[in-house]
């Protein structure tokens, strides 16, 4: 069988490019296919609190042409709200045949995928937090090294944090943090002994973000928007790594392309799907397939091959928000600012489990997503957000994946079926939590708001992974240390689907990793001529 290229990537998120960088590297044929989906609500280049006062159209950009943050008030996050990130969340249930009971799902047909509109935290496992991964922890380190140095990362700090997200040695200094965040950082040096005994470490948070330029892209200039879409390219995206592939004359690209099956015969994968722009249907061919669509999505599509019936395990974070009040800083200015995570801590849980969250700026966020936890009327909610909103910070916190209760199912008609809750221990962990971040930010002279401590839906943290893991010897439907599919030999699953666990730590960049590892090892096999 004539093949047209040597391996087709299917998606063009973190993974599908991390993947492809090493294949064209080597001279490998490619070709990326996505959803094609892009941003059509433009931004003003005005800062935050600047287009709020000066922008006549900033309605468009808030609220939707069509309302559409009125229609989403119910979505699990207030990026799903905003109207410039509705690309890139858009049809990708009807798109992937994917169907949800209890469980949120959110996943990107867009170019670039949910990279368009992350919090861009980046961590890196330990050896021991990659002990359940078949193969050797120096096999991940290159990786990590150039995947980092790739993307840009900030917020080097020789803080309390440095060892549990290990990328100082790559990364640039932290962006600037506002005024409220550098009292909690001076507050929690004093207390630092005390809290630490309590188990909860703080410090910078390691970001995707530029702190100085880099490439083409410009350094983060405080303007609070990052909620809404960032014009500089300060916030990575994988977007970014397209125009680096475009200038190898191997790559080549097919946006706003679906990918429905695969099929395999007389040598070669077959991918089949249909155009966005005419609804035709289309098919290449190639020795290797990469899927690289997201947990959910790709494992749909392996699920369909394989005629896999039984449940399949997803994993997901438990998460929680809450809105922490400095007091002594009642009536600070509002200013504009970075808008993701500033400071990120580890907290010490029960029967060793650990959480991890991030706090925020609330500046660039609408009063309308907090005032709906104040437990009062919505009128004196409004008036009381007004008063204290420039002195709070908003923080989240994740719980590791196995707690969450969810699986994957094929039905008849081939639609995914994803189901889902928490297992009957999140609830003492969220209390155990709520109970240990109240204590230590008291300590340091703040206070979580009564009532504003609330738990996620289950899926809300759009953290899937597990469904295909990678096995020493792995079963029908799960993968091998290469990301190989068992059963489905010349097709490799790199995104979240085949990491065998999801810790609460920001897990993109693992997958990032994983995936240019595969990506090196598919590269050496072609050019060697190995069918492996």
């Amino acid at each position: 069988m004539s093949v047209d290229f040597d391996v087709i990537v299917v998606g063009s998120g973190p993974a599908g490019v991390s993947a492809t960088f090493p294949l064209i590297e080597s001279g490998v044929q490619v070709l990326m296919v996505d959803g094609g989906k892009k941003e059509d609500v433009p931004l003003s280049d005005d800062n935050f609190l600047s287009a709020r006062r000066h922008d006549n159209n900033q309605w468009i950009w808030m609220v939707g042409e069509d309302f559409h943050a009125l229609k989403m008030r119910d979505a699990v996050s207030p990026k799903l709200r905003a109207p410039s990130q509705t690309y890139a969340f858009a049809d990708f249930q009807s798109g992937n045949q994917i169907k949800s009971s209890d469980f949120t799902v959110v996943g990107s047909l867009a170019k670039g995928g949910l990279s368009n509109a992350w919090g861009c935290g980046v961590a890196r496992l330990s050896q021991a937090e990659l002990a359940e991964f078949p193969f050797t922890t120096s096999e991940m380190d290159a990786s990590y090294e150039k995947v980092s140095r790739r993307i840009g990362i900030s917020g080097r700090s020789n803080d309390d944090m440095s060892a549990y997200f290990g990328l100082d040695e790559y990364a640039q200094p932290p962006i600037p943090m506002d005024g409220l965040h550098k009292w909690l950082a001076n507050r929690y040096e004093k207390k630092r002994t005390y809290l630490n005994a309590q188990g909860f470490k703080l410090g910078r948070s390691r970001l995707a973000t530029l702190n100085t330029d880099f490439s083409d892209r410009k350094a983060c200039n405080l303007c609070s928007k990052c909620l809404w879409g960032c014009s500089r390219g300060s916030l990575y995206s994988a977007n970014h790594d397209l125009p680096a592939l475009r200038k190898h004359s191997n790559f080549n690209e097919l946006s706003g392309f679906v990918v429905d099956n695969l099929h395999f015969g007389h040598g070669g994968w077959t991918v089949t799907g249909k155009t966005s722009v005419d609804n035709t249907q289309r098919s290449f061919t190639a020795n290797k397939i990469i899927l690289a669509l997201g947990t959910l999505a790709t494992t749909r599509i392996v699920s369909r091959v394989l005629d896999i019936k039984r449940s399949l395990t997803l994993l997901s974070n438990p998460t929680a928000a809450c809105l922490i009040w400095v007091p002594r800083l009642l009536g600070t200015k509002r200013i504009n600012g970075f808008g993701l995570g500033q400071l990120s801590f580890s907290l010490a849980l029960n029967n060793g489990l650990s959480a991890f969250g991030s706090t925020f700026s609330t500046t660039g966020i609408p009063i309308s997503e907090f005032v709906r936890h104040v437990p009062m009327a919505r009128r004196f909610g409004v008036d009381l957000l007004k008063g204290i909103m420039s002195s709070c910070v908003v923080g989240n916190l994740f719980l590791p994946g196995q707690l969450t209760k969810a699986e994957t199912k094929l039905s008849d008609s081939g639609t995914l079926i994803i189901s889902g809750s928490y297992s009957d221990n999140v609830e003492p962990f969220m209390e155990e939590a709520r109970n240990k971040l109240s204590k230590a930010y008291r300590s340091m002279g703040a206070l979580l708001l009564p009532g504003s401590f609330t738990v996620g839906k289950p899926g809300g943290d759009i953290h899937y992974s597990g469904t295909l893991p990678m096995r020493e010897v792995p079963g029908i439907g799960e993968t091998s240390s290469m990301g190989e599919v068992k059963g489905m030999e010349g097709v490799f699953v790199v995104d979240g689907s085949c990491l065998p666990n999801l810790l609460a730590k920001s897990h993109t960049l693992t997958i990032m990793a994983n995936a240019d590892r595969i990506g090196g090892l598919i590269a050496a096999n072609l050019c060697s001529g190995s069918t492996a």
